[in-house]
């Protein structure tokens, strides 16, 4: 597990000051003041309009206790990191059954609390990193338990959900085996009620676009049954990680169980979805037929590991500029179809517009590409790339802002009117998360090992913070690895620190 830190990496191009939620250490490189002056800029950036937990006021101190310190020359990479986790604290808010976090500000189509289920995945990938644990554990609870008899809240199966991976992925970075295993009935009879309404008899999840938060798109529709990439995925996923957390639990029944309905969907999924003609994952329309478009909703099964190498061909669409490459960012189709862009706009429409939601779903799957097996398609430029892009749409008027949707040749943001106030701040993706675990390539692990792989590009001298240049691993001010280069590298935890509590 990722239990104590700083880990630092002391390459030219930046330097993370990790805080795990099992330990807390200030960095000797990093000085949490030297990045105030952010939080004073977005502060006075416009009035505070809406306030939940934390006010504007006490953000700093809420960022400086809980989140990783990061520095890069890149200032506008630097600047958007800041800005989204202190965009991410105004949406904790604080409930009678605890916190649990929104992602509209302005109150809409949520459920109690301004509560919605479809980004929940991207906030527990996101706050898995806070060393305020209590927050991410009181939010699950919210979704597993608030409902009807202490079950399920009556809103979360809204959205379709990736929710038991994710908690795994969150486990392991705070090592807390305990939580997972006390909610392993309830996520058992989640994936029952997932089956139970979405699964047909041949096995296969259906579900309609609106449902899976992607609406209007080429290949769905809001009334379609169709089997999609999307939900399919997130099944695997989540049985996989409930066999996992079996397993935690020494619950070898539950564990066969679902490691072996995932292979199963697993199996069905490629055949069904796979188009070889094409190289692509598309959706099943209800008429049994593929879709003729290949949308970004194709790159989820590599979120979770779910392709074999022969399906690698895919990547080759990413940085195309007829397929999925554009000026402010990855398009949510390719850009050569005939119906890209044709739905409209304000809608919420994923014909091809960039949506944070699935640049980072893409980001986070091509990351695992690039740690995969070798390919000749994609390459460390092109996810550093794409996150610069990223970071740089993130952007309105001269200062930083996330919303809904954006264009994909000018980078403006579509929605407008009313609805605008609503898209400020959209809680709906990750970005801290791809500079972590991505970018600086911290990989999160079930044994006592630190693993750092950054997906960089090589450093020259490392004379910015004072040392050697390539990569080092230091864990409690001692250095315990060290390359010339930026590859992988793995360090062993002190025993004393891996059983801290």
């Amino acid at each position: 597990m990722i239990r104590l830190l700083p880990i630092r990496s002391a390459s030219a191009l930046l330097l993370l000051a990790l805080v795990a939620p099992r330990a807390w250490a200030q960095p000797t490189n990093l000085k949490a003041d030297d990045y105030a002056h952010y939080v004073e800029k977005f502060n006075t950036m416009e009035p505070e309009t809406v306030v939940n937990l934390i006010p504007n006021a006490q953000a700093w101190d809420w960022m400086a206790a809980n989140i990783p310190l990061f520095d890069c020359p890149d200032k506008q990479l630097e600047e958007t990191y800041y800005f989204r986790w202190w965009s991410f604290r105004k949406h904790i808010i604080q409930t009678p059954l605890g916190r649990v976090l929104s992602e509209f500000l302005v109150p809409g189509h949520g459920g109690p609390f301004n509560t919605i289920s479809s980004a929940y995945g991207h906030h527990l990938a996101e706050g898995r990193w806070l060393r305020d644990r209590a927050l991410l554990d009181e939010y699950t609870r919210f979704w597993f338990r608030s409902g009807p008899g202490g079950g399920l809240a009556e809103h979360f199966h809204k959205y379709s959900s990736w929710a038991e991976a994710a908690l795994y992925d969150r486990y392991l970075v705070t090592g807390d085996a305990r939580f997972l295993v006390d909610l392993l009935g309830d996520f058992v009879a989640d994936y029952e009620r997932w089956e139970k309404d979405q699964m047909r008899p041949d096995g296969l999840f259906w579900q309609f676009d609106v449902r899976d938060a992607m609406e209007e798109s080429i290949s769905g529709s809001r009334r379609a049954k169709n089997v999609r990439p999307t939900i399919n995925s997130y099944m695997i996923a989540n049985a996989q990680a409930i066999a996992k957390i079996a397993a935690l639990a020494g619950r070898d029944d539950i564990q066969r169980q679902f490691a072996e309905k995932a292979d199963t969907l697993r199996a069905k999924m490629i055949a069904a979805l796979w188009d070889p003609d094409a190289k692509f994952f598309k959706v099943q329309l209800e008429s049994g037929k593929l879709s003729d478009a290949r949308e970004a909703i194709d790159f989820i099964p590599w979120m979770f590991n779910i392709p074999g190498p022969e399906h690698a061909a895919a990547w080759k669409e990413l940085r195309d500029p007829a397929g999925f490459w554009a000026p402010f960012g990855l398009t949510t189709a390719e850009r050569r179809h005939p119906a890209f862009r044709t739905h409209g706009t304000g809608r919420c429409e994923w014909d091809g517009p960039v949506w944070p939601f699935a640049t980072s779903q893409t980001l986070t799957a091509l990351a695992n590409v690039l740690r995969g097996a070798a390919q000749p398609y994609v390459t460390l430029r092109d996810y550093f790339d794409a996150l610069v892009a990223y970071s740089r749409s993130q952007q309105m008027d001269g200062k930083p802002y996330i919303g809904e949707y954006l264009d994909e040749t000018d980078g403006h943001w579509l929605i407008t009117g009313p609805k605008a106030e609503r898209s400020r701040y959209y809680n709906h993706s990750t970005f801290a998360d791809l500079i972590i675990s991505g970018l600086v390539g911290v990989i999160p692990r079930g044994d006592e090992m630190v693993e750092v792989n950054p997906l960089l590009p090589s450093d020259r001298t490392g004379d910015h913070y004072h040392r050697i240049a390539g990569l080092s691993i230091w864990i409690d001010g001692h250095k315990s690895a060290q390359s010339d280069d930026l590859v992988r590298l793995t360090a062993k935890l002190p025993e004393q620190k891996a059983s801290a509590p």
